[in-house]
């Protein structure tokens, strides 16, 4: 039997104050990285904006200040100051530095809020460097310093205002996150998400963190309406204006904005109490419901169905979809600190019946508009159908040849993917080195002819039809949409091989949208490399150096020179032109190549850079090109 006489009561570590959360900061705001960096900061903008959505707020100020410390301030009510009854402290203080003590508990206080556990605003002062906090209300101004979430010392009056609102200045402790650098980009993105689902609420944000003072002004008068048409903006839409409700069922308010496009995705942002759900939730699926039924009702009634045999699916009538869905719910209840999912069952009826007969009566009112966002479902019906049809020929006509493995593919004798390498070559000659240059063991190489379709301008079964894209599927091995099986993936390494010119990073484009759109979860889970190939050989005596860009090469030139040698450079056309040994050496072989990661950092903005880049709306690619030519580098 264990001997238990070592283990009693003074073994129990009890964690005080704020020391839970310096002890376990992932747990409470995910991670100590660059995105748990900017949740500390949401959690007090939240704070903010839950003033605003009670209607006490109406400008917020977001300032980054030159010493790396972030500023929010609002005109709010003002935290309150006076003494608590139960901690006999400044309630400033206890807000401040007691895990779950806040307003939101208070039924009167707020009706609805995006905090829940009052846990997010000690979150950030337990993991700053330090934090002051200023309030202004009752006549006065009140401060109160903090480092580490230890108060310094009480709260003080230091002045007299007539104003009201409360201010937050805080410094992340570098001992806590791997970076302490906010992003002005990212915090302009939160701010505009917030200003956007608070209509009439104004939010400046201002970089002073370089001495050059830049602000951005944030107001949406129209609210999710204007949210829709931002997402919307590169699309062409079905429509002039988005369809918008915004209703009140009991104690739950349901506000929904939603526009068609021409697009094939659909992207949907779910928010409660203006946080959002990145994984829905219950709102989100009282919204598919909701669609699928009016649109069916709608289509039957009008009888645009005929020859479709059966109604449409949830998944034809969200093609082309942008919706946003905000719900103000009393009692929200989330999985996880972080809000990523709403589970509150009773939303899901009451966003399902208010949003169908809200669209039924947008339908009647605006027939055109129904009967184009039916043609278009009706469309993906068909085109789902015509897939599906195409990729059973394809498994079909797979299994009748025993799954045999494309004839170009020149594949490793390794059969363990974790060892094993796929590279994607442009052209038949490179192709043909890489062979010759691989370590026949873990290197497979597979020879693209040309230029592959642009995967994100076409349907799957237009896709399917292309040869070169049926080759990359069965040479992947882990099949295609709703078969797609990461556990059948054979290389655990897909490196895209090209020239270093502007032919090949379009090619390496090409695939890279491929993956993008058939094999995302390649690329979120690491799986996907660039190789990059030297464009330049410089040669003195008999040693070679290789260079990835004129930059390097003209540097290691100029010091040769200087130092009496005389260099002789070469340019490599492309990867052809390097011999077997060449391309081992400088492009292949693990101990000396450089290979560059593919990963989505945002993939919210890198489908909107695909859809820009790849898609069929020729206008927003020729803007983006006349805005950044003279920036283009030939670097990945």
């Amino acid at each position: 039997m264990a001997n238990t006489s070592d283990y009693g009561a003074s073994n129990i570590q009890v964690l005080k104050g704020l020391e839970a959360v310096r002890r376990r900061p992932a747990m409470y705001i995910g991670s100590t990285d660059v995105h748990g960096l900017h949740h500390i900061f949401t959690e007090i903008l939240d704070n903010s904006v839950d003033e605003a959505i009670a209607g006490y707020c109406s400008q917020i100020w977001v300032i980054l200040n030159q010493d790396g410390s972030i500023t929010v301030r609002d005109n709010a009510r003002g935290i309150p100051v006076d003494i608590h009854p139960e901690t006999k402290v400044s309630t400033l203080e206890t807000v401040m530095t007691n895990l779950h003590a806040g307003g939101k508990f208070e039924q009167g206080a707020y009706k609805v809020s995006g905090g829940l556990h009052g846990v997010g605003m000690k979150c950030t002062n337990a993991l700053s460097e330090w934090m002051v906090t200023t309030v202004k209300r009752d006549g006065g101004i009140f401060e109160q310093r903090y480092e580490r979430g230890v108060p310094v010392a009480p709260v003080k009056r230091i002045g007299d205002s007539n104003e009201t609102g409360t201010q937050h200045t805080f410094m992340p402790d570098d001992k806590i996150f791997s970076t302490t650098t906010f992003d002005f980009e990212t915090i302009v993105k939160k701010c505009r998400q917030h200003a956007y689902l608070t209509a009439g609420l104004r939010i400046s944000v201002i970089d002073d963190t370089h001495g050059e003072y830049k602000q951005y002004d944030l107001y949406f008068e129209d609210g999710i309406k204007s949210y829709v048409q931002f997402l919307n903006l590169e699309m062409k839409a079905i429509g002039e204006e988005p369809f918008y409700m915004n209703k009140q069922d009991g104690e739950i308010v349901v506000e929904v904005a939603l526009q068609y496009t021409d697009d094939m995705d659909e992207d949907v942002r779910c928010y409660t109490n203006n946080i959002i759900n990145p994984e829905g939730g219950t709102h989100l699926a009282g919204f598919r419901t909701a669609i699928t039924s009016a649109i069916n009702a709608y289509a039957t009634k009008a009888e645009l169905l005929k020859g479709l045999g059966g109604t449409l699916s949830g998944d034809d009538v969200r093609e082309g979809l942008t919706a946003v869905i905000s719900v103000k719910v009393p009692n929200p209840q989330f999985e996880g600190q972080t809000k990523i999912k709403l589970n509150n069952p009773e939303v899901k009826s009451v966003v399902a019946k208010v949003v169908r007969d809200e669209l039924l009566t947008y339908f009647e009112e605006h027939p055109q508009d129904a009967k184009n966002v039916i043609g278009k479902a009706v469309l993906a019906n068909k085109a789902k159908a015509a897939a599906k049809a195409a990729r059973d020929a394809v498994i079909r006509k797979n299994a009748l040849e025993s799954t045999t493995l494309p004839g170009k593919l020149a594949d490793c004798t390794s059969k363990d993917p974790a060892e094993s390498e796929l590279f994607i070559v442009e052209g038949n000659s490179a192709g043909g080195s890489a062979k010759q240059g691989r370590d026949r063991h873990t290197q497979a190489i597979l020879p693209l002819r040309g230029k592959i379709i642009n995967t994100h301008k076409y349907r799957v079964d237009r896709v399917l039809e292309n040869s070169e894209f049926n080759d990359i599927t069965t040479a992947l091995g882990v099949g295609i949409g709703d078969t797609l099986d990461m556990g059948k993936l054979r290389y655990h390494k897909i490196i895209i091989m090209s020239d270093a010119d502007v032919d090949g990073l379009h090619i390496t484009t090409l695939v890279l949208t491929l993956l993008f759109r058939f094999f995302r979860p390649l690329i979120e889970g690491g799986y996907v490399y660039v190789a990059q190939p030297p464009l330049h050989k410089v040669e003195i005596g008999k040693k070679k150096f290789y260079f990835l860009n004129d930059q390097e090469k003209d540097d290691f030139v100029t010091k040769a020179k200087s130092a009496g040698k005389v260099p002789v450079s070469n340019r490599f056309k492309g990867l052809g032109e390097m011999n077997p040994e060449q391309l081992r050496d400088t492009t292949m072989d693990p101990k000396s190549r450089v290979l560059k990661k593919v990963h989505i950092e945002d993939a919210e903005e890198a489908e909107k850079v695909f859809e820009m880049l790849m898609g069929n709306e020729v206008p927003p690619r020729r803007r983006f090109i006349q805005s950044h030519a003279r920036k283009a580098t030939l670097d990945i």
